[in-house]
């Protein structure tokens, strides 16, 4: 039975949300309003201090597992300078490496993510999907600049729930009104949806068109690939859904970062490659994105964060590092580069 300062957890025994500024450059005194970049400001002072929490897991006497939350004072020019979630300073050199490979994967994973390949479909011409694709990438980098003051506003607003950090957001909005909540939280299920969606149908059309038709060259008629298609989604939604139940409370920014390291891992050379050398050819692309996929997921699920998801102790993990790109990325370079060249040398010893 889970309890909450030893009693039973219920609608009314809740964990209080938390997180606030201690004091405002120095002072305890109401900022009052202020606008995005003078909260920076005064959150990045070196005389203001941030009440951030962390945990620590224990056992009890009678064996049961006990986690307790406790307030870490922060100076607030700390916060603001990245180190706290993965440590740069007095780290390892597979801290550091580790981190690298997290901004590898973002930084290549945006420019290869399903939301903007399948801009290529919906396009008339190159100049529109070229103009779609700047477009989409723009309205990302936007986004990603939001959540930076989205979490700080939660953090210093008291809105964080501890046993769940992905719901800061909505509770940030909901500190606000009730109407903003609503608004906030409508467009946060139609954008799952959207994606979603549209992640479906780009799969499904992927297995019906260009795997079972192009690649395994199965003769199907319009009627049979809309059936496969359709036979695709409801697996690949089911298959979400699993992953979504057995992933259920992981800290949605390590899953982001993992989808952006299989997106880099897989698609990123074959796009890269595709336009910019002649040399490729569809076995060396097929060989990439086989090899650059499989190797992420592999690195990923035996990742110490994963360890945990599985309740195994992360220490023993075979891989020591949680963000595969560093490998992934690479290898999936290397391997279009050889096979491209190994299967072009046949092709012209054929001829």
């Amino acid at each position: 039975m889970k309890t909450i300062n030893g009693a039973p957890a219920s609608a009314e025994n809740q964990l209080r949300y938390v997180g606030n500024l201690e004091s405002i450059q120095g002072k305890t005194a109401d900022s009052g309003s202020v606008s995005p970049f003078r909260l920076l400001a005064l959150i990045g002072n070196k005389d203001s201090v941030v009440r951030r929490w962390s945990s620590a897991k224990l056992t009890d006497a009678q064996c049961n597992k006990v986690t307790v939350y406790y307030p870490v004072s922060t100076p607030g020019n700390l916060v603001l300078r990245p180190g706290l979630k993965y440590k740069l300073e007095e780290s390892t050199p597979l801290q550091k490496l580790d981190f690298i490979s997290l901004m590898l994967a973002l930084f290549c994973g945006t420019a290869a993510l399903p939301h903007i390949l399948i801009r290529y479909y919906t396009v008339p011409s190159a100049a529109c999907a070229r103009k779609s694709t700047i477009v989409a990438i723009t309205a990302i980098g936007f986004f990603y600049i939001l959540t930076l003051f989205m979490g700080l506003g939660a953090m210093v607003n008291g809105v964080i729930n501890l046993t769940d950090n992905n719901m800061s957001a909505p509770l940030l909005a909901k500190s606000f009104s009730m109407q903003l909540f609503a608004i906030i939280s409508a467009i946060a299920f139609a954008t799952v949806l959207g994606t979603v969606s549209g992640l479906i149908v780009a799969a499904s059309g992927a297995v019906a068109h260009d795997l079972m038709d192009r690649f395994a060259g199965i003769q199907m008629d319009e009627k049979q690939k809309v059936r496969a298609g359709k036979i695709a989604a409801f697996g690949v939604g089911r298959l979400a859904i699993v992953l979504g139940i057995l992933f259920k409370g992981m800290n949605v920014n390590f899953l982001v970062g993992l989808a952006f390291a299989v997106a880099a891992s897989a698609n990123l050379p074959a796009i890269i490659m595709l336009l910019s050398w002649k040399k490729a050819t569809a076995q060396g692309i097929t060989a990439s994105i086989v090899t650059g996929g499989l190797t992420a997921l592999v690195l990923i699920l035996l990742s110490p964060s994963m360890y945990k998801q599985y309740r195994l102790d992360p220490l023993v993990a075979p891989i020591p590092f949680d963000n595969p790109g560093f490998i992934s990325i690479p290898l999936s370079f290397i391997m279009l580069v050889v096979v491209s060249l190994l299967t072009k040398k046949a092709t012209t010893e054929a001829a």
